[in-house]
C-alpha cells in the first residue's frame, strides 16, 4: 500500500441556511450558492491556518439546503436536489480543486437513472476536483434510498457501487450520513472493503450529556479499527426547526475509540486532528484480543442475516415516485408484521 500517510483532517463546523422558505427553485440555487462561496472562505481560512497538513475537510449533513419540512418529494426534488456533475456539485469540487483538499459533503441529488426520486448522497472529491466517491444513503426515515430500488439500483451500479471506498492517497475512504452511524452493518460492509476512515457528514443534537450518536460514533470506530470524522452543523437558519437544536460536538475518534477533539457549539474550525494511518495500519495487523475486526466470525451470522424479514428491498419498485405517507405506512407494516411473528 506504499508508506502510511499522517495527516490532518477538518470536521468543519458550519452553520447550515436551509432553503424551506425559498419561494422557487431559483431562489433556492441562489441560496445554495451564497452558501457555498461563504464555505469557500471559510475552508481556504481554515487550511491557510491549520497547515499545509491538512488534506481532509469533512462538511455537514445537507449543508447546502437543510432538510425537507413537509415539503413532497416532487417540490423538494426541484427545490434542493442537486444534478450529478451540476453547476452546484462542479463548484464544490472547485473547492476541493483550488484548497488542494480532500473535500466530502452530503446533498439531496437527483439521479438520471432513477428520475421519479432523489437520494441523499455523501460525496468525496480529491484534490484535482474529481468526484471519487458517491455514496447514497441507505437507511432514510423519510428519504428514497437505494434499498427501495434495490434490483433496479443493483443493476445500475452493482453492490461496489451500494458500499463505496475510494482508495486514495490518504488511505482509503468510506462516507456514513448521519443517523448511519448507528447502523454497525453498514460501518462493517465497508470495513470488510477496506475503509480505514469513515467520514461522518451529520446535523444531530448536541448534548452535554452523551448522545446515542455519539456512543455509536465511538463504537464503530472501536468495531472497526477506523477513524471517524464527524462534521456536524452549526445550527440552522431559516428553517421551522429551532435553529441551535443540531449545533455543536463535531468531533474526530480515532480507532481505539477515543475522542481526539470536539468542537463547541458555534461555527468552528476546532475539531481537527491528525490521523496516523500508519499507526492504524499496525493496529488491524497486530494479533491480539483488541483486533476485533479480524477476530469476527461473519459467516456465523450470514444465515440469520439471510432470512431475517424486516425492512424490504424494493420497497418502490424500479423506482416509483412516493408519497410521504408512504414511509410511515411502511414502517407501520413491519412494525406489525414483527409484532405478530414474536419479534418485537
Amino acid at each position: 500500500m506504499g508508506e502510511a500517510p499522517a495527516f490532518r483532517a477538518l470536521a468543519l463546523q458550519a452553520r447550515c441556511r436551509s432553503v424551506n422558505a425559498a419561494g422557487d427553485r431559483a431562489e433556492a440555487r441562489a441560496r445554495m450558492k451564497d452558501s457555498i462561496d461563504r464555505l469557500r472562505r471559510q475552508i481556504a481560512a481554515s487550511v491557510a491556518f491549520i497547515g499545509p497538513d491538512c488534506r481532509l475537510v469533512v462538511l455537514p449533513e445537507y449543508i447546502l439546503t437543510g432538510h425537507p419540512v413537509g415539503e413532497s418529494i416532487v417540490l423538494w426534488a426541484d427545490k434542493a436536489a442537486l444534478e450529478m456533475s451540476g453547476p452546484e456539485e462542479e463548484s464544490l469540487a472547485s473547492i476541493a480543486r483550488d484548497t488542494k483538499i480532500f473535500l466530502a459533503l452530503n446533498a439531496y441529488e437527483l439521479d438520471p437513472k432513477f428520475p421519479e426520486l432523489y437520494f441523499q448522497s455523501s460525496l468525496v472529491f480529491d484534490p484535482s476536483g474529481a468526484a471519487v466517491l458517491r455514496y447514497r444513503r441507505l437507511n432514510s426515515f423519510l428519504t428514497p434510498t437505494p434499498h427501495d430500488v434495490w434490483d433496479a439500483y443493483l443493476d445500475a451500479y452493482g453492490l461496489d457501487g451500494v458500499f463505496p471506498v475510494a482508495r486514495t492517497e490518504l488511505g482509503n475512504l468510506a462516507c456514513i450520513a448521519s443517523e448511519e452511524i448507528l447502523f454497525p452493518e453498514l460501518a462493517r460492509c465497508l470495513a470488510m472493503r477496506g475503509a480505514e476512515v469513515f467520514l461522518h457528514s451529520t446535523s444531530e443534537v448536541a448534548s452535554p450529556a452523551a448522545t446515542m450518536k455519539d456512543v455509536a460514533k465511538r463504537a464503530r470506530a472501536i468495531e472497526n479499527l477506523a477513524y471517524v470524522v464527524s462534521a456536524n452543523t452549526g445550527g440552522i437558519d431559516g428553517s421551522p426547526v429551532p435553529g441551535d437544536s443540531t449545533d455543536g460536538k463535531s468531533q474526530i475518534v480515532d480507532y481505539e475509540g477515543r475522542v481526539l477533539v470536539e468542537a463547541a457549539p458555534g461555527e468552528s474550525m476546532v475539531a481537527n486532528a491528525e490521523l496516523d494511518l500508519g499507526a492504524l495500519r499496525r493496529a488491524r495487523r497486530r494479533p491480539g484480543m483488541s483486533n476485533l475486526l479480524v477476530r469476527n466470525r461473519f459467516d456465523a451470522y450470514a444465515e440469520s442475516y439471510a432470512n431475517a424479514a424486516f425492512h424490504e428491498a424494493n420497497g418502490l419498485g424500479t423506482g416509483k415516485r412516493p408519497e410521504k405517507s408512504w414511509f410511515i405506512e411502511k414502517q407501520r407494516e413491519i412494525i406489525n408484521r414483527l409484532s405478530d411473528d414474536g419479534v418485537i
